[in-house]
């Protein structure tokens, strides 16, 4: 990696490049924050930079576990990552800190924890969406000053910062059964990770609580981080419309990318919505209000978040109290257009395409 490659990936001039990594005026904050991020991701070191930071205390490190399931290559390209992402940036500048970026695949991934053990002595934020209790436990093991954020495991002695994805679930399972709803159904994700599992819990709980259920056969799977339509969920619902039985009045996705690609599959079999389906997703990504009708969606607290992982690691780093800290942060429900009463619906009485 050389200052042109990472020219051409952050798609800036070299000479811009040699000034963000320099320190030096020149290039815009958005712009020399891309820059350190790319640079930092593929572990590019300027030759006037031989070695991290002096002193682990203003230094942080964002780890990222990439796979091929929910946190891709190009995470920070995520509409979810790149937001949480962003409140990171915003809280360590305010405490002042500098913020590196190291990300691992997981076929390499005792390897290379090794490695970061060996050089890293800054403080580490581990993204740890897609990641099981083994694995941070390794990661745990070697990193002593560690925060790990979006996931949680009670049994682990690990600091945890998590949304409470319960609370979500069940706040979408009581709106739309509030709306009137009673032929439900539910769109999971193909990849099944703790924050997936709580969600469909909390679902659950709301509509045993209403006397509801998700339908017999109406719980469909798809593919979680693609926003355009998929052929997998419209042979689905084609192979349902099919089977005669009466089609969903509202539908809960596990996130805003599911609850989009929903919605464009739905509208290519003929579907409007709400007025024939409601759906609801969860995360209230910035894409929720672009498409159309803008997304019902469960609103996750990225910022609050953020300020609280860099926090408490800043907090344990400096006092380093041996007793760790799991956070909780609750949602809060978000009503656009994208979820009507059932009233609105034309398809009530089993009407199919």
């Amino acid at each position: 990696m050389n200052m042109e490659e990472i020219a051409r990936l952050a798609g800036v001039s070299k000479a811009a490049v040699s000034l963000a990594l320099s320190g030096k005026s020149g290039v815009g904050t958005g712009t020399r924050e891309r820059i350190l991020q790319i640079a930092g991701e593929r572990g590019y070191l300027p030759k006037n930079r031989s070695k991290p930071p002096d002193g682990p205390a203003k230094s942080l490190t964002f780890l990222v576990v990439t796979n091929s399931g929910i946190v891709l290559e190009e995470y920070d390209r995520q509409p979810f990552f790149r937001e949480l992402i962003h409140f990171i940036q915003d809280r360590r500048r305010a405490k002042g800190f500098s913020l590196l970026f190291s990300t691992i695949h997981i076929d390499t991934f005792e390897q290379d924890i090794g490695l970061l053990a060996e050089e890293n002595r800054s403080g580490v934020i581990l993204l740890g969406t897609n990641l099981n209790r083994g694995q941070i436990a390794a990661i745990a093991a070697k990193l002593p000053h560690l925060v790990v954020l979006d996931t949680c495991f009670d049994s682990s002695p690990v600091h945890f910062v998590e949304i409470n994805n319960f609370l979500g679930g069940y706040q979408a399972g009581g709106y739309i059964c509030r709306q009137g709803h009673r032929r439900i159904g539910y769109i999971e994700s193909s990849v099944r990770i703790h924050n997936f599992e709580e969600r469909m819990r909390g679902f659950k709980t709301a509509l045993e609580e209403h006397g509801a259920r998700i339908g017999d056969g109406m719980l469909f799977s798809v593919a979680p981080t693609i926003l355009s339509s998929q052929e997998a969920l419209r042979k689905r619902l084609e192979q349902f419309i099919r089977s005669g039985r009466d089609f969903p009045t509202a539908l809960f996705c596990e996130c805003d990318y599911i609850a989009i690609s929903a919605m464009k599959t739905l509208a290519e079999l003929g579907f409007r919505i709400p007025e024939d389906v409601s759906v609801v997703g969860f995360d209230n990504i910035f894409e929720s209000v672009v498409v159309s009708p803008e997304l019902t969606t469960v609103q996750v607290e990225k910022g609050r978040m953020a300020q609280l992982a860099v926090d408490l690691l800043t907090d344990s780093m400096d006092a380093g109290p041996p007793v760790k800290t799991k956070i909780k942060v609750d949602t809060h429900f978000i009503e656009r257009h994208s979820c009507g009463p059932l009233a609105n619906s034309s398809r009530e009485n089993g009407d199919c395409i």
